[in-house]
């Protein structure tokens, strides 16, 4: 099982080759689509020719006009059926996949937003309804322990905690 490597200058070589190749490649595309362009020119675009008087130049504008209109109304006819087609091509993507019962879930993005705009989002604008979640929690109070309170020689406590009575003391006062 040996592996037969190609030299780098080999490989460089190759590389150099392919890119000089590709470059050609890209040249004659480049060539060939200005040549598409000014064959459609041709065609479509007949040389400009400007008349000399006043008239004649009222009717060439008329005239351009004319093929303007005639031009946005095809390209707004195109864009009304690629928006049709795209919006069939989305459906049946959906029915593709409800078919195949696989769902994908999209990536969802984190939105921060209040109780109150979330029920209008999801309820409608119709039902006003608030949601002051904080004016529903009970308010806890801390208590101070009577430990806290006293003030005074930490060394009486300790002795009088000390011993059995002493356990039992504090048993007695916690519960």
């Amino acid at each position: 099982m040996t592996e037969k490597r190609m030299s780098s200058s080999r490989r460089n070589q190759l590389k150099s080759l392919l890119l000089q190749i590709g470059e050609a490649m890209l040249e004659e595309e480049a060539l060939e689509a200005e040549r598409v362009k000014m064959t459609y020119m041709d065609e479509n675009c007949p040389a400009l020719s400007i008349p000399d008087g006043m008239q004649d130049l009222q009717e060439l504008c008329r005239k351009l006009h004319k093929q303007i209109d005639l031009v946005d109304e095809e390209r707004y006819d195109m864009e009304i059926k690629v928006t049709k087609s795209n919006k069939e091509i989305d459906d049946l993507k959906l029915m593709v996949q409800d078919l195949k019962g696989k769902f994908k879930k999209p990536a969802l993005k984190k939105v921060r937003m209040s109780a109150d705009a979330m029920l209008a989002a999801l309820l409608g604008s119709k039902h006003k309804v608030s949601m002051d979640l904080r004016a529903n929690l009970k308010q806890v109070k801390k208590e101070v322990k009577e430990e806290e309170k006293q003030t005074g020689d930490w060394r009486k406590n300790i002795e009088d905690k000390a011993g059995m009575d002493g356990r039992k003391k504090m048993f007695e006062t916690e519960a």
